[in-house]
């Protein structure tokens, strides 16, 4: 039964580290089952979960090679949208002042999130690769990124000049490009650790039914004679002298011989 439980806590372990990325109840349905099956109590579980997340487990050299492309053609845009940005002369457009401040705004709101919102985005990310939660992170705020740039290019098509269009353009593609391998990204590592927890309840399941093995029978036998118990030895209390024993038979003393 020893030797099951050890198998127990190595599988449980691994699953943990996927129960964290799960955003559905379906993680905490799953470690209610093992509780109630007596496999380890609920406390117990949760500390092991908690525990796990401290360490993280290796990525492969694909998956690494993979991101640093991604990350690396998103850096360089989020550089060429903050240069071209700078080069526009918003109040040279000739339109209405209010769609002039809202484009500026929008300007403004983009610059603070490339030079700060980003990055740090980014280094989570690459502190770890395959967390669907950073992952996700990250291609929500290219996603809102890409609307809000997407209206200043349009605004920049429509009022400013030729070459400032072209430039932005150009930025939004490479924009939409690190957005959508972002994406497909997410969605293999999505599949990949759904086959993984798959592969992990199947496994969970099967030592679950797995009988325990039989115990162990002891005899006692009742026809064995009692040991026997040490016979007490007399002793003399300090102090005391002990008595002279008295012969049973007193000597006789012999009789006179009669005198002549």
């Amino acid at each position: 039964m020893l030797n099951l439980r050890n198998h127990f806590v190595l599988v449980f372990r691994a699953l943990s580290l996927y129960l964290l990325s799960l955003p559905t109840l379906t993680s905490l349905g799953l470690l209610g089952a093992l509780a109630a099956a007596g496999l380890a109590p609920a406390t117990a579980l949760a500390q092991q979960t908690a525990g796990s997340a401290s360490g993280a487990p290796p990525v492969a050299y694909a998956s690494v090679s993979e991101l640093n492309g991604i990350l690396t053609q998103l850096k360089q845009t989020a550089t060429a949208i903050q240069a071209d940005l700078e080069k526009m002369r918003i109040e040279k457009w000739k339109t209405d002042a209010s769609t002039k401040r809202q484009t500026q705004a929008n300007v403004d709101s983009i610059h603070r999130n490339l030079q700060s919102a980003l990055p740090e985005i980014i280094t989570q990310v690459n502190n770890s690769p395959e967390d669907l939660a950073a992952s996700f992170k990250l291609y929500r705020n290219l996603d809102a990124l890409y609307d809000v740039f997407g209206s200043v290019v349009e605004s920049a098509g429509a009022f400013g000049t030729k070459d400032d269009f072209q430039s932005l353009s150009n930025d939004m593609t490479g924009l939409e490009s690190a957005r959508r391998a972002m994406g497909e990204r997410m969605q293999k590592l999505a599949g990949a650790k759904e086959d993984e927890l798959t592969r992990l309840r199947a496994q969970v399941k099967t030592l679950s039914a797995a009988p325990p093995p039989p115990p162990k029978k002891i005899i006692v036998d009742d026809n064995e004679p009692a040991p026997k118990k040490p016979a007490k030895k007399k002793t003399t209390k300090p102090g005391t002298t002990p008595k002279p024993s008295t012969p049973t038979n007193p000597p006789t003393t012999p009789s006179p011989s009669p005198s002549n």
